[in-house]
Order: structure tokens, then sequence, then C-alpha cells
């Protein structure tokens, strides 16, 4: 049991064995067991994808208790002289 609740075993037959070999290097690239590294592929295939409103509302929430007015403003730089091209008498 974890945390109250009993988690779900998978059994995956004809496995096949280059695949099995790639998972081992994969985990072991990424310092895990191939167990966790199956985990961690499955949670990501089958979790829902964030539409943009959904990724905007996890950064709004993000910096939510942020107080916008102790940020440090920077001081501005006088803009840059526009380039111009002179007309060139050829004689």
């Amino acid at each position: 049991m974890h945390s109250g609740y009993f988690m779900a075993s998978l059994t995956i037959r004809n496995f096949d064995d280059q695949l099995k070999s790639m998972l081992r290097v994969l985990a072991a690239s990424h310092g895990c067991s191939m167990e966790q590294e199956a985990r961690d592929i499955l949670r990501k295939a089958v979790q829902p994808q964030l539409s943009g409103a959904a990724f905007a509302q996890r950064i709004s929430q993000r910096f939510a208790g942020l107080d916008v007015g102790e940020l440090p403003i920077p001081p501005r730089r006088p803009a840059r002289m526009s380039v111009t091209f002179d007309a060139v008498d050829p004689t």
C-alpha cells in the first residue's frame, strides 16, 4: 500500500528484447530504474495536453503572490539614432 491506496500492477507480454534494452539505456541515462522510466513514459503519454489557456492560467497562478510594485524597474536608455542615407553627388 502507498498513502492509503493500493498501487496497480501491469504485466506486458511479448516485450521485444531490443525495446527492453533501449528502455534500460534510457532509464540509466535518467538515473532511474526501468520500472520508473516506464511509469514516467506512460504517465506522460496519457496525461491530457494543456491548452494555451491552461498554460497561461498556470503561469498566472505561479506569480499570483508577486507584488509587481516591488519589482525593480531598470532605467531607460536613450533610443538609438536612426540611420540616414544622404544622397551623394557622383561628380
